[in-house]
């Protein structure tokens, strides 16, 4: 194999036994109640085009995106819309949701999809079906495939699509399942982004232990290049395993390494997640909006974690049901990494396009909620790969909160997890940071 590039300061090698352990998955139950939240995305919520006790076929468009940040909504399940609900999440926005009783036959579950060619539409056309079925990133950005195209409407240097396939983080094992259970439409996914955006070549960026991953895509690629008449370059870097090298920025680093050391010309990065790329190559072969999706379930107070194939709108009190239930009340649920993730105080709360990850923990995961003093180990500054002193950070920001300092944080919560006195330090800082620049 040829070399590895991995970022070279701070960071860890994260693993979780709470986390689903097993790369194989299951097909969750189709739930009776489906609660399709508006709000899927970074924007203003979908404008619900339907009314209650109305009946709707699944894959129906049942909300239609308003503008920027916002995407459509489709019906997951065929049946009668019953009501209306909301709630308030933690931070204080306020979701609202569709309520569908399933009921009657489903048009697409089980049945072969008639696919549609796709090489000779045009960049118009392909933006347009990944637009009109509510394609958005299906990890940690949320946004909108489309604006992520417009970002790029007048960029003039080349441009890269990037398949972020690195697994540095236990609970990114849906994205792996993708790769594994459908990595054709992950690969063939590319290659249409590619199309839709202009970009001049693809990179998947595989975590360098999945060796079997890299040969298959490399399989796969060669595969598809004998179907369709692309000239897309596309090439496989293997890439470090320690956390958080999925993230942007140190993703980005290491590329930059890459395209120095071996000539490339990479240009602008376009970075998606395998999910993705595979709603995207849904959106436009088979004409279908994200009906379900993978998502790694566990976390200390689940029975038996696992990755379920789950139906958008299920609600998380079903999918915990199917891992075995909960072993205790857990002390905090969360939808995302235990890092970066949304807390949730509902567990009728419902499974949306980009919750890859649902985690219940009981209170030793979390710390529980004694309050300690900072010892002064400089963990923290040992794995921040920022170079930044987090311990000094924090001090200052509980001394001071009227006059936090400048920060130049991202976020990625390595401070959090090695602190051995369970100090939120990345919580606090990311929120004066978000404060400051609101």
């Amino acid at each position: 194999m040829k070399k590895t590039y991995s970022f070279s300061r701070g960071g860890f090698v994260f693993e979780d036994p709470y986390a689903p352990q097993s790369a194989s998955t299951e097909t969750a139950f189709l739930p009776v109640l489906s609660v399709i939240s508006l709000i899927q995305h970074t924007g203003n919520k979908a404008y619900p085009i339907v009314f209650i006790g109305e009946y709707v076929k699944e894959g129906m468009l049942i909300g239609r995106g308003q503008g920027q940040g916002s995407a459509n909504i489709h019906a997951t399940v065929p049946g009668k819309v019953v009501r209306m609900v909301s709630w308030k999440t933690v931070d204080g926005t306020v979701n609202e949701a569709l309520v569908i009783r399933m009921e009657g036959s489903f048009e697409r579950l089980g049945k072969k999809e008639p696919a549609y060619p796709w090489i000779d539409l045009q960049l118009s056309e392909l933006q347009h079906l990944i637009a009109e079925y509510g394609i958005v990133e299906m990890d940690e950005g949320e946004r909108p495939v489309v604006d992520l195209f417009d970002d790029l409407a007048t960029e003039k240097e080349a441009v890269t699509v990037v398949i972020r396939c690195v697994f540095d983080n236990a609970w990114f094992a849906a994205d792996k399942a993708i790769c594994n259970e459908r990595l054709m439409a992950v690969v063939e996914g590319s290659l249409i982004t590619a199309k839709a955006c202009r970009a001049t070549s693809i990179v998947y960026a595989v975590s360098y232990k999945e060796k079997q991953l890299i040969d298959n895509i490399r399989k796969t690629v060669q595969i598809l290049h004998n179907l369709y008449p692309v000239n897309t370059p596309i090439a496989v870097v293997a890439v470090g395993n320690r956390y958080p090298q999925h993230n942007q920025r140190e993703l980005e680093l290491v590329l930059r390494d890459y395209e120095k050391k071996e000539n490339a010309l990479l240009g602008r990065l376009f970075m998606l997640c395998p999910s993705t790329a595979s709603a995207i190559h849904d959106a436009v072969k088979f004409h279908k909006p994200i009906l379900d999706r993978y998502v790694a379930i566990g976390g200390s107070a689940v029975k038996a974690p696992n990755v379920l194939k789950v139906r958008i709108g299920t609600r998380l009190r079903d999918v915990f049901e199917q891992c075995g239930g909960l072993i205790a009340d857990p002390a905090r649920i969360v939808i995302g990494s235990p890092f970066l993730g949304r807390t949730v105080l509902d567990l009728d709360e419902p499974v949306t396009k980009t919750s890859y990850a649902v985690l219940a923990l009981l209170a030793k995961e979390i710390g529980g909620t004694v309050s300690r003093s900072c010892i002064g180990c400089g963990e923290c500054r040992a794995v921040c790969p920022m170079g930044i002193d987090p311990e000094s950070l924090y001090k200052q920001i509980i001394s001071m909160p009227e006059n936090p300092p400048s920060v130049d944080c991202h976020g990625c919560g390595c401070c959090e997890v090695v602190c051995p006195s369970r100090l939120p330090i990345s919580t606090t800082i990311r929120a004066i940071s978000k404060g400051a620049h609101t």
